[in-house]
């Protein structure tokens, strides 16, 4: 039907990406979600049908020009119009600097800013035609400043953060909202549970951030009048240093 809208998540993981899917389902969209197996994806899938939302999932591989493309194009034509794109891939990963091999900074390149650059690419050139959409970049802590051991992800997510930049200033005067939340802090993960456990156990006093949260947040700049739109904003919690 021309009435639905879909959101395309590249990235839907057990935590962010899949309540920000969760949260434009619960609205109607069509939750499109992606990751590289697509056989992880079945558990998000099935809450977002036992909640009464519809969702497709895909196994892909941002970092494929081609699948991209074909990814969109099949939203496109099979789906539901793509009226929300996140990309929210986390390419993570810390080694000293003389032991960064080209490999791992160029992966992290990849699948931190090239993959980016692709999704935002093609989805522009589906939602600038209509005059109007969402595309989301999600941020980190290193988008803004890089720490010891990270010259690999915060060269990713630096150079994430001004893709963004620039395409919001050349899609913004033709309807295509552009944002970039940046997130700082320790999200309520198993990777946190169990790797941090001196920082989870501040969950219960709100002091690490809940993926619901931010999905809420991402929901909220999308429903953004054109005449208060937001481009960065960062979310981190009360308890966060910065």
């Amino acid at each position: 039907m021309t009435d639905k809208k879909a959101i395309l998540v590249i990235g839907a993981g057990d935590a962010t990406g899949g309540a920000i899917a969760r949260r434009f389902a619960r609205e109607g969209y069509i939750a499109c979600v992606t990751r590289r197996s697509a056989d992880k994806l079945q558990p998000l899938l099935a809450q977002i049908r036992a909640d009464g939302g519809e969702a497709h999932g895909f196994g892909s591989d941002a970092r494929k020009e081609d699948e991209m493309v074909d990814l969109v194009a099949r939203i496109e034509r099979d789906i539901a119009p793509i009226e929300v794109a996140v990309f929210n891939i986390g390419a993570n990963v810390r080694f000293p600097i003389t032991e960064t091999t080209a490999r791992v900074y160029t992966k992290v390149w990849e699948m931190g800013c090239f993959a980016g650059f692709l999704m935002g690419r093609e989805c522009a050139k589906v939602m600038l035609p209509r005059g109007r959409g969402t595309i989301l970049f999600t941020g980190a802590t290193a988008s803004l400043r890089g720490r010891e051991g990270f010259s690999a992800f915060a060269g990713a997510k630096a150079a994430l953060r001004a893709l963004a930049q620039s395409m919001a200033r050349e899609l913004w005067p033709r309807g295509i909202h552009v944002a970039h939340p940046v997130i700082d802090g320790a999200i309520d993960t198993e990777f946190i549970r169990s790797n941090f456990p001196e920082r989870y156990a501040l969950k219960d006093q709100q002091g690490i951030l809940d993926p619901d949260s931010i999905a809420e947040t991402y929901w909220q700049i999308h429903q953004q009048p054109r005449n208060a739109w937001t481009h960065e904003t960062e979310l981190r919690p009360w308890l966060e240093s910065w």
